[in-house]
This record gives structure tokens, C-alpha cells and sequence, in this order.
């Protein structure tokens, strides 16, 4: 496996999905407010925080172990990605849509099942954001594994 598109793939994939949480929640009218999405991942370890209404309150801690437990937990699961995908010889139409396929499974085993056991306050966010940026972090994993594994027919961030 590579480990240029394991690590690669992954914090970038991880940075498109923290963006676009981010962005979202501070728009949002009950939306979690703008470091709401790391601040409620960090809250897996600072306790004090579960039970919190939205907007959740600014935690300095929660926020950096938040940010890189986010970030962990991508690249953990871009191994997985490249565990399963293996020598599939998918292009980048097939990389794409398995990144997508990948990023919905994630968001259903986070949503339903390890996020009301570990870290209720995540729930907090807005589900359907929640599984379109999961989607769209399996999208850019897809597609950067493409790039950086050297499939063939894969998409190409050159420019000409």
C-alpha cells in the first residue's frame, strides 16, 4: 500500500470534510458555530463539554485534540480505503465513486452507532451535512488515491 496516498489522501480528505463542517455549522440558524465540529470531536475526551447546546462553547483543548483526532482517524481510515479497494485496478470514475460509497459508510457507522456510544455531543451537528461532508471526504480520498497511487487512468491536480 502507499503511503503517499495513505497520507495524502487522508489529512487532505480530512481537511475538505473540516471545512466544510465548519463552514456550514457557523451558517447554519442552530447550526454548532464555527469550531463546533472539532470542539465536539475533542469532547470525546473533554468530558465537561457532553450535554452542550448549540452553539457549543469554545474549548482550546477540545479544539486542538479534536483537530487531531479528526485527522488520525482519516488516515486510519484511508488504510482501511486502500485495504479494501486493494488491487482492484479502479479508475478514477471507480475511485471516485468507491470514496463516496466509503465516506456514506463511515458517516452511517459514526452516526448510528460509535457517536451516541462515545461522544454524544456530535450529535449536535446536522445530520445531513454531517453525511454530505462524509461524502465528500470519501470524494476527495478517492480521488487523491487515484493521484497518489499511481492507478492507472486516474485523475491528475497537474495542470497542462
Amino acid at each position: 500500500m502507499n503511503t503517499r496516498a495513505i497520507l495524502v489522501g487522508g489529512i487532505a480528505a480530512s481537511l475538505v470534510i473540516a471545512m466544510w463542517e465548519m463552514i456550514v455549522e457557523a451558517i447554519l440558524p442552530d447550526g454548532a458555530g464555527l469550531f463546533g465540529p472539532p470542539i465536539a470531536i475533542g469532547a470525546t475526551l473533554v468530558r465537561d463539554l457532553q450535554g452542550s447546546s448549540n452553539p457549543i462553547p469554545f474549548d482550546g483543548a477540545a479544539l486542538v485534540i479534536g483537530l487531531a483526532a479528526h485527522m488520525m482517524n482519516s488516515v486510519i481510515l484511508a488504510v482501511v480505503f486502500g485495504l479494501a479497494i486493494g488491487r482492484r485496478g479502479l479508475g478514477s470514475t471507480g475511485l471516485l465513486t468507491a470514496g463516496i460509497a466509503w465516506g456514506a459508510m463511515v458517516f452511517a457507522a459514526m452516526w448510528f452507532v460509535v457517536v451516541p456510544a462515545v461522544d454524544p455531543l456530535v450529535l449536535n451537528l446536522n445530520g445531513t451535512v454531517f453525511l454530505v461532508g462524509h461524502m465528500m471526504w470519501g470524494a476527495a480520498l478517492g480521488l487523491l488515491w487515484g493521484r497518489f497511487s499511481g492507478a492507472e487512468g486516474s485523475f491528475s491536480l497537474r495542470t497542462a
